[in-house]
């Protein structure tokens, strides 16, 4: 049996499951598109190769490897998109919670079904319909659980709106002995630079006490004054525009002081490593083509 402890975002990774690009399918079409910046990238004629994502998801098992952490990979399906497991479900302290995703995503839950028959069954829970939530808007620090949503009455109309209010309630009932803090993230159908996809693509936590942050991710100025209080000004990595388009919140950690990062990030892998970071920067710019980076395609099930 694998005994799940996910308490926080840094601390030291055991277990973990990585996507896959293997078999990723042909480039989809513009009604296809799950978001903006895919969108953009099959209109230009730029949407990213097969083999170069294969490529860019080695760099990053290298590096997991190189760490001793035990990796889980999903089980290929052909002609399909597996990279962004982040999406299909997420570990709280040591309850596995799968998430309600889009219809025709559903099949990635069965691709890692063979890790969750690895979880005792009372530890897997799978929420009621109408609840909304995917593990890229849940984070965890110290006794909080940050949650992304959107509060928008167009809620229903945004395929970019992957966590709904009943979603934020729901974790709140489970999990009563937590504080649970929700964020109200700005979303955009058509324009990448202007959509939170999730919470982890204008926020996150690194290290025990820092944090990057984009403050025009936030519909609510008070939300990202509340995070800047909590952590500090002075331990916040403020991301421009371009940055977060670029996914710079996006980074994942492996230890409260080793950070994987896109190697492009100069700006960002400077500030790590002033701040005492050991920065394992690999190639990953042809992933974030489709709006997800290196903690969208990880699913940590083990910390210390």
């Amino acid at each position: 049996m694998l005994g799940l402890n996910i308490k926080n975002e840094t601390s030291r990774l055991r277990a973990v499951v990585l996507g896959t690009a293997i078999n990723n399918g042909s480039t989809p079409s513009i009604e296809e598109a799950y978001d903006p910046k895919s969108r953009e990238h099959i209109l230009a004629g730029t949407y990213p190769k097969e083999e170069d994502m294969i490529h860019e998801m080695e760099a990053f098992d290298r590096v997991f490897k190189k760490y001793g952490v035990t990796v889980f990979r999903p089980e290929i399906i052909e002609n399909y998109n597996q990279i962004f497991v982040r999406d299909i479900g997420f570990v709280i302290d040591d309850v596995f919670i799968e998430s309600n995703i889009l219809p025709d995503r559903e099949r990635e839950l069965d691709a890692i079904q063979y890790i969750i028959d690895q979880i005792h069954p009372d530890k897997v829970i799978r929420p009621p319909s109408e609840v909304h939530i995917e593990g890229g808007d849940v984070m965890l620090w110290k006794d909080y659980v940050f949650i992304g949503t959107y509060k928008g009455s167009d809620y229903k109309d945004y395929i970019t709106a992957r966590t709904n209010t009943q979603g934020v309630q729901y974790i709140r009932d489970l999990f009563p002995n937590k504080i649970v803090k929700e964020f109200d993230l700005v979303k955009s159908k058509i324009e990448a630079r202007d959509n939170a996809l999730h919470l982890d693509c204008c926020f996150q936590p690194v290290g025990k006490n820092k944090g990057i942050i984009y403050k025009r991710g936030f519909r609510e100025e008070a939300d990202y004054l509340f995070l800047v209080n909590l952590f500090g000004p002075e331990n916040l990595f403020h991301i421009n525009r371009k940055e977060m388009y670029h996914m710079n919140s996006n980074v994942f950690s492996i230890d409260t002081n080793v950070v994987v990062s896109e190697k492009k990030f100069k700006r960002l892998n400077t500030w790590l490593r002033t701040n005492g970071f050991t920065v394992e920067e690999i190639p990953y710019a042809e992933i974030a083509k489709q709006e997800g980076l290196l903690r969208c395609s990880t699913l940590p099930l083990i910390r210390e």
